[in-house]
């Protein structure tokens, strides 16, 4: 499967799982599938048929409450059958609104507070380091967590110790749970910032594919690497792109219907 084909999957699985399981965050893992869907089609080194190889890439979801989108990839690419979605955020399931690594191969962390995902992978990417192994480690983070105090210590910690092996990917959506990011804690200059901390930045359209799969190419330098994807929150739905009131929202009913028809390619 190519990662489009992914990504378009992976968006119609976060509706409905959002929607079934009456869970949040339909426009958050709406915004970061394209993310998701190159870095599994061939960006990271994976074995679906052995989560625990050694040789793996890491990647952790910093922004836990995406979990819905990165169960959906796990599964599309063969880590535990599709049928399994159904239970999302269902009562015993082991797939939680919250990416949780109990029970569910392939995720390697279980996250929700936010602002702890980039400082775990920068512990991963120094002891693969110290290691001697070529592992590479993957972090998405939502931009409205760079608020938080703990990621700008992960940021020298990389920088200091070198760890060309750590890549931030910061899903840029520019809208976090109650207002715009730019109205809760403006982070502009953000490259220039993430650059003055030491980190090699690259600013890409989260949604172009060709554009992500080179930017996430191997730091150029002895250098971590920072990836800032602007991207849209709620993308491919057109009623849930760019409002706050799906950070929050489960689709129903005649939504889910339109929400279904618009990733199918049909018009609003």
């Amino acid at each position: 499967m190519n990662s489009l084909e992914l990504a378009k999957k992976v968006r119609k699985h976060v509706v409905m799982m959002t929607s079934r399981g009456s869970s949040s965050h339909v426009a958050s893992g709406l915004s970061i599938a394209d993310i998701l869907a190159v870095l599994y089609s061939g960006a990271m080194k994976t074995r679906p048929e052995d989560p625990a190889w050694r040789g793996r890439d890491r990647f952790i979801l910093s922004k836990g409450h995406a979990g819905a989108a990165v169960y959906a990839t796990l599964a599309e690419t063969g880590y535990f059958p599709v049928q399994m979605l159904e239970m999302h955020c269902q009562d015993g399931s082991v797939l939680s609104g919250h990416v949780s690594h109990k029970g569910v191969p392939g995720v390697e962390l279980s996250t929700g507070s936010l602002g702890h995902g980039l400082s775990v992978s920068a512990g991963i990417a120094y002891s693969l380091k110290l290691r001697g192994d070529a592992n590479r480690v993957f972090c998405l983070l939502s931009d409205g967590e760079c608020d938080e105090g703990s990621n700008w210590e992960a940021i020298l910690f990389s920088a200091h110790h070198k760890l060309d092996n750590l890549v931030a990917i910061i899903d840029y959506n520019k809208i976090q749970s109650l207002a715009a990011v730019s109205a809760t804690l403006e982070l502009e200059p953000f490259a220039e910032k993430l650059r003055s901390f030491s980190w090699e930045v690259r600013e890409v359209d989260g949604h172009d594919h060709d554009a992500l799969r080179h930017a996430f190419l191997p730091a150029s330098g002895k250098q971590p690497l920072a990836i800032i994807a602007h991207t849209v929150k709620g993308r491919g739905v057109s009623f849930m792109e760019n409002s706050v009131l799906w950070h929050y929202r489960s689709p129903k009913g005649d939504e889910l219907a339109r929400a279904l028809s618009e990733l199918d390619g049909k018009k609003p």
